[in-house]
């Protein structure tokens, strides 16, 4: 495949760049005192305003024809048939699959299984070793497996009918753990394991201490095992620990971890707010599914997300993303994305093995507003650096929401980012001079509810898909994450007194540090 920046449509980009990186947001407007109504795209009920951006028509041509030059079509037409665009690894990214009007064999009968699961969860049929019913559910998890179902439990948390309370905990650190089981009834807590593998050290960790806090109370396994659930591709692994086979719910290599959270990796979210509501999650989803198969570019939502990324990333020389939703319940959202984002495109090398030449995903980060507003906006504002944000905005406010208060919080959302696009002057103050010109894209929800964030979650997949293609790297492997795991499994060893064989000296330093001082005390 030839180079990205040797492409046709990226030389005239560059080219197209050198005469629009100068001109302001606010000339644009005056320019077309209609553009805010004109650059705007809706998918499965979002409506997203990306007329904040510094480009014009002919920059968005350039992207779209860029998008096609690199096959951004082929490539999503591939994802959807299940073929193995995960080509480090040789297997299909078929996360899709688990939200199709028509699922695979498989995600239908695991789609029952969580259903039969939560019924008896709901009628206080599930429960412990003692004859009492389970009423806290803890997700034992890390990445993938933590921070969807953490991130989506929060945001809908007003669905929940009192019935299962969830909590999670990720960190190996015990005090994440202890934090989690503060104020709980053994006889009344499930744990749920998360693990592809049923390896990962820190979720395996937890679990033994979690197995410990309640042995304390109803006894030692295998009496245990009422309160012990596994989501696992590794079946054999966790029956020996002791889960019951039918408490095994099953993840399959076809999908990556960060894209896990319509699998049974969801379990808790379903647990907390019910089947229903999660067939709703799946529907909004499927319905951003069904427009990015569909939608041709210019109007395909995702695509324009991504292209735009590409467009401050690779031109501006933007490094960093903001995240800002105006939503308290959507406060977990930037750190999921953190991860779909970063984990998915931090890569340096392409499919075929060549350095990429080009600049790939950017820091992801954010808040949730008005909180950020007194914090990192002032950056935003007066700083020097490049920063292209998402705000995201639901247009009704939550059940039981004071009506006053989410009109001043949309007001702040919107005056946010039009002060950003064009800025405040005071010749006579020139330390109040916000100079505008910072590029944002507005979404806006119907409401937060279980359609609008699975809508949500699939857009922000697809526009990560689609810049991967455009780089020519692969989004659905992490191995930087793999070496990092292996080195931490070849330290705690020499932590605990062995000798560090093959540590650098900086570390080697460090591990005798760290042991003196725990022998000190």
């Amino acid at each position: 495949m030839t180079s990205l920046t040797d492409t046709a449509s990226w030389r005239q980009l560059r080219e197209h760049h050198e005469r629009l990186a100068t001109v302001h947001l606010g000339d644009l407007f005056a320019a077309e005192p209609g553009r805010g109504r004109r650059l705007v795209a809706g998918a499965a009920g979002i409506y997203a305003d990306y007329s904040k951006h510094r480009v014009t028509d002919e920059t968005l041509r350039l992207l779209f024809a860029l998008a096609r030059e690199r096959g951004v079509e082929r490539w999503r037409d591939r994802m959807f048939a299940g073929e193995p665009v995960n080509t480090s690894e040789n297997r299909p990214a078929w996360h899709v699959a688990l939200r199709a009007a028509t699922p695979p064999p498989e995600v239908v009968a695991t789609l029952a299984q969580m259903r039969s699961l939560v019924d008896r969860a709901h009628r206080w049929a599930l429960r412990g070793a003692n004859g009492r019913p389970l009423r806290t559910v803890i997700n034992l998890g890390i990445g993938g497996s933590d921070l969807g179902p953490r991130m989506a439990t929060r945001a809908l948390r007003t669905l929940d009918a009192g019935r299962i309370r969830a909590r999670f905990v990720a960190n190996v650190d015990p005090a994440d753990l202890d934090a989690a089981l503060e104020g709980l009834d053994p006889e009344t807590t499930c744990f749920i394991i998360t693990s592809k593998t049923f390896k990962t050290v820190e979720t395996l960790d937890n679990a033994r201490r979690a197995r410990a806090w309640l042995a304390r109370t109803l006894g030692d396994p295998p009496d245990l095992a009422a309160h012990f659930i596994a989501v696992t591709a590794n079946r054999d692994a966790a029956r020996a620990w002791g889960i019951a086979a039918d408490r095994v719910f099953p993840m399959w290599d076809w999908v990556g971890g960060r894209y896990s959270v319509w699998s049974a990796v969801g379990l808790p979210l379903a647990l907390a707010v019910g089947m229903a509501a999660f067939d709703e999650f799946l529907d909004g989803a499927r319905a951003m599914d069904e427009h990015f198969q569909t939608a041709p570019l210019e109007s395909n939502l995702p695509a324009i997300l991504a292209l735009l990324g590409v467009w401050y990333g690779d031109f501006f020389g933007a490094q960093t993303h903001a995240v800002l939703p105006y939503a308290e319940d959507l406060r977990e959202l930037p750190a999921y994305l953190q991860q779909l984002e970063m984990e998915s495109n931090g890569k340096r090398v392409g499919r075929d093995g060549a350095p990429v030449d080009c600049a790939t995903a950017p820091v992801v980060w954010g808040a949730a507003g008005t909180n950020g507003q007194h914090a990192f906006h002032q950056l935003l504002h007066q700083g020097t650096l490049l920063v292209p944000s998402d705000f995201i905005v639901p247009a009704q406010p939550a059940t039981g929401t004071d009506p006053d208060a989410h009109r001043s919080l949309l007001a702040n959302a919107l005056a946010q980012s039009a002060a950003l696009a064009f800025g405040g002057d005071d010749p006579a103050a020139p330390h109040r001079r916000c100079p505008g010109n910072q590029p944002s894209t507005t979404l806006v929800l119907p409401r937060l509810d279980p359609h609008s964030l699975g809508a949500l979650l699939a857009l922000y997949e697809h526009k990560v898909f689609v810049q991967g293609v455009v780089w020519g790297i692969n989004s659905f492997d992490q191995w930087g994450v793999e070496l990092g795991k292996a080195m931490a499994n070849g330290l705690a060893p020499a932590l605990g007194g062995r000798e560090a064989d093959g540590a650098d000296s900086s570390t080697r330093a460090l591990i005798a540090r760290i042991r003196a001082a725990g022998e000190a005390d």
